[in-house]
């Protein structure tokens, strides 16, 4: 199959979609991933809850550190998404392609989402891995993304990376349920359009940001423990002062879920999932809110740009 426009429009507006909702979010996910990460007995617990976090950066005049690791964030954030979006309608035109069908089935769907988040995993695992620890640093102690890499070696890079594989079940359920309802929901002004370079049909922003929200909610639930687990795997180890430790043994997926079990009981592996789900909801729905509005206009300069370099070479060629 040539080249593919609409795949390569679906993934450059998702990746600024993914960089938008993540810088406005940022503090609000600094204050979850650092809940997330303290496992302890209840008597001993630094916060009870995000509030906690963001009260401690206020009164220690760190309020700057809620953005620590943005970059690192927004770089992960917009590879991500980018590869996983234009992985996913990359498959998804293939499957329809090849299978001679008008419209994929959840099964299918589930599968290509699937796919498309294994690829994404395993390209950007190590700045996963990055930003999380930048994020669970004491308030002021974040270094660069380099130095945070380069101080433990590749395989720690990867660290939680069965975990992640695990959760492409999470956008797999998400855009699943997104793209199901979306497609319910626009089946009226669905148009017998049968060229290649038609325009996709958009939402509106508010029904985009309500059915991002409800889809979700849903994969989050069902997802949670195996989220909570990766954020302490990746996690940065600290001392009571707030100082990094050193030459701590690594940590393992047992040892984490023994760890919570251990200290916190079964509803441990719930910690924080108010935190997560309102984080998640607000960030996926300004993500596909986003997408949804900019896909037309990314398309029309897309299609702009290809007809321009098709012109020049022509001329190139005649000359």
């Amino acid at each position: 199959m040539g080249f593919d426009m609409e795949s390569l429009s679906e993934a450059t507006s998702g990746a600024v979609g993914a960089l938008v909702s993540t810088t406005i979010l940022y503090p609000l996910d600094t204050c979850k991933t650092k809940y997330q990460a303290e496992v302890s007995d209840h008597h001993q617990q630094k916060y009870r809850n995000i509030s906690d976090v963001l009260w401690e950066a206020i009164s220690t005049n760190q309020v700057l550190s809620l953005y620590q690791g943005l970059g690192t964030k927004n770089l992960q954030s917009f590879i991500s998404q980018f590869v996983y979006f234009y992985g996913y309608s990359f498959f998804k035109r293939l499957y329809l392609e090849k299978s001679g069908a008008k419209t994929i089935g959840t099964k299918a769907n589930l599968i290509v989402a699937a796919a498309a988040g294994a690829c994404t995993v395993l390209i950007t695992q190590p700045l996963d891995t990055a930003s999380s620890r930048m994020q669970t640093s004491a308030f002021g102690k974040s270094k660069g993304l380099w130095k945070t890499l380069s101080e433990g070696t590749w395989k720690e890079a990867f660290d939680g990376l069965g975990i992640s594989l695990l959760l492409t079940a999470n956008p797999s359920i998400q855009y699943t349920v997104f793209d199901q309802l979306k497609l319910r929901l626009l089946k009226g002004k669905l148009s017998n359009k049968t060229g290649t370079e038609s325009s996709p049909e958009a939402l509106s922003a508010f029904s985009a940001f309500v059915l991002g929200a409800v889809s979700k909610c849903i994969a989050t639930t069902m997802t949670y423990p195996a989220i909570r687990c990766k954020v302490m795997l990746q996690a940065a180890e600290s001392d009571e002062d707030g100082t990094t430790k050193e030459a701590q043994p690594r940590k393992t997926v047992s040892d984490t879920i023994y760890s919570i079990w251990k200290r916190e009981g079964l509803l441990g592996f719930f910690k924080g999932l108010e935190a997560q789900i309102l984080k998640t909801v607000l960030s996926s729905a300004l993500l596909l809110m986003i997408k949804e509005k900019i896909t037309k206009t990314t398309w029309v300069i897309l299609l702009a740009l290809r007809r321009y370099l098709i012109i020049n070479r022509t001329r190139l060629k005649g000359a």
